[in-house]
């Protein structure tokens, strides 16, 4: 019983992971948006709902990531 109980715990730790690669995800978004505005101010309307966009999906695979940490944890 205690090996399951370690491998549900290595296994969320392992599934955490993938937040790390979401705040990267979301820092290299608005980095790239900083960059453009900065070079171009004119484009700052075309590029900034791009920019949410990409914010989304990042933001959504670190929350599929956490949710299945979750789920590794808490379910039967």
């Amino acid at each position: 019983m205690q090996l399951v109980l370690a491998a549900k715990y290595i296994g969320a730790a392992i599934a955490t992971l993938g937040l790390g690669g979401a705040a990267i995800g979301i820092a290299l978004v608005f980095v790239a948006l900083i960059n453009g505005t900065s070079r171009n101010p004119s484009l700052r309307s075309t590029l900034f709902p791009q920019a949410i966009l990409g914010f989304a999906l990042a933001e959504a695979c670190g929350l599929f990531c956490l949710m299945i940490s979750f789920l590794l944890l808490y379910a039967v």
